[in-house]
């Protein structure tokens, strides 16, 4: 990294030396904001696009017994990279990171387009998952060291917004270019969009670098990254074990839990767990969030598919409002005035969220019609725009420019972590209960029992989603 001078740690406290004034899109910024955003819409694309291309590979492949793994590689790899991309940054500044995994997260994609078998595809899902870990802990360090915190609300809005169009738009071109091209080009195309955010970002961030003050050089930290590596296999093992739910898979999540619970414990602001004030309980509230949230969705396709016997496409598209709104919540956490609400945005984000969760289980319910899980979920969609970029905004405020890379990474693995926990708890709770196999609902069978599956996992989601807006109020720091 270039920097103009040496600085004291008190120095290294200001993000950048001068606010000239103007937004995220004014003379200084505009060229870094479009860089930024178009990665995020890069990486928003590929994470829609892939679900409609998955089926369609692993039969070409004839891996649908690795079918999870595709997924799971990513996220396990993704875990331990947010790691390691925080303490390169705070080493190192966010450059290098940044590029390093757009390049792997490109290359990643090429090796996936071009698999021979399931195994190499899975390869390549781990070394996208490996990339896109790197980027997204990197740019939320440029946003922390490179914008004043009055333009950071803007600037999260706009990766919010960067989800909308590929949350509209992903799933009809996936399955356009994977029914007439081929599901390869769902993954060898992508790579050349990579090329704009590159010639847009590249210059302005580099400017942005080289006026920044100089960080602390500090060795990486090899026990974080043992840590990390435990809490990603320990997560994997678990994933493994939720999916079997018989006798042989109790070993594999034994030895998972002990490997993630000190794991987590390690890689986590002390505190965390049990919700202390300030930052420990911001950085909790991401993974609830994102947990309750994304275990629910998941579940929503196949709900209307089963319970309602709409098409595949019709099914996808039920989620689309919430991508819609979540922007819109986004936008309004934003706005001029909006820092003095910033607890009660949280608050009211989980309970808008918990309410989404309960009203699309309604469809559950014969008489009530089909669409009323797609209104549900834009409720939801708001919700979560209002939160999760409340609770972005409030941990780079609560982090000094030492421990930004560190706190977006902890904040990143509580994301990824209630996730896989979450989602976790669902499968089991779905097989368990009867839901039905996935070799019935591929031959559109209706699972006998689902309808109760579907109730219970809805309803611990929304009970999850009301406990972070019951522990919400500890974002603020004790007097």
């Amino acid at each position: 990294m270039t920097t103009a001078s040496p600085v004291s740690a008190d120095t290294a406290s200001v993000p950048i030396s001068t606010d000239p004034g103007g937004g995220v899109m004014g003379d200084r910024f505009r060229a870094l904001t479009l860089g930024i955003v178009s990665v995020v819409l890069v990486i928003a694309f590929e994470a829609t696009a892939v679900n409609t291309a998955m089926p369609v590979a692993a039969g070409e492949l004839d891996g649908f017994g690795l079918y999870a793994f595709a997924f799971s590689g990513y996220f396990t790899t993704t875990l331990f990279a947010l790691v390691v991309s925080g303490q390169w940054c705070d080493r190192s500044g966010p450059l290098r990171p940044l590029f390093t995994g757009i390049a792997v997260f490109g290359a990643g994609l090429l090796v996936a387009g071009a698999a021979p078998g399931m195994w190499i595809f899975v390869g390549g899902r781990a070394l996208q998952g490996l990339g896109g870990g790197l980027v997204i802990v990197a740019l939320y360090v440029v946003v922390g060291r490179a914008y004043p915190e009055r333009l950071r609300p803007s600037v999260f809005a706009a990766f919010s917004a960067a989800w909308v169009l590929p949350s509209i738009v992903g799933p009809l071109v996936s399955g356009a270019v994977t029914q007439h091209l081929g599901w390869r080009w769902v993954f060898l195309a992508v790579p050349a969009l990579i090329l704009l955010p590159l010639a847009v970002m590249g210059p302005a961030l580099r400017r942005s670098e080289k006026e920044q003050p100089l960080l602390k050089g500090a060795a990486f930290d090899r026990r974080r990254t043992g840590l990390a590596a435990m809490a990603a296999v320990g997560a994997g093992l678990l994933q493994y074990a939720g999916q079997r739910l018989d006798l042989p898979g109790l070993l594999p999540g034994a030895v998972g839990a002990a490997l993630l619970l000190p794991a987590v414990l390690g890689l986590l602001p002390a505190g965390t767990l049990r919700a202390g004030r300030g930052l420990p309980t911001v950085i909790l509230l991401r993974g609830v969030a994102a947990g309750a949230f994304f275990a629910a969705e998941a579940f929503i396709p196949l709900m209307m598919r089963t319970e309602r016997g709409l098409s595949p496409t019709l099914a996808g598209l039920t989620l689309t409002s919430g991508g819609l709104s979540w922007a819109l919540g986004s936008w309004i956490q934003g706005r001029p005035g909006a820092e003095r609400h910033r607890t009660l945005m949280i608050r009211g984000g989980f309970v808008l969220t918990a309410v989404a969760i309960a009203g699309a289980a309604l469809v559950l319910v014969p008489a009530v019609p089909a669409w009323v899980a797609a209104v549900a979920w834009g409720v939801g969609g708001i919700g979560m725009g209002l939160a999760v970029a409340s609770i972005s905004v409030l941990m780079m405020k609560l982090s000094t420019p030492e421990d930004a890379g560190a706190n977006s990474a902890s904040l990143q693995v509580s994301d990824a972590l209630g996730n896989v926990l979450l989602m976790g708890l669902a499968g089991v709770l779905f097989g368990a209960l009867g839901g039905g196999s996935v070799a019935a609902v591929h031959d559109g069978a209706t699972g006998a029992g689902s309808t109760g599956a579907f109730a219970v996992i809805f309803g611990v989601m929304a009970g999850v989603a009301l406990l972070g807006a019951l522990v919400s109020g500890r974002v603020r720091r004790a007097a």
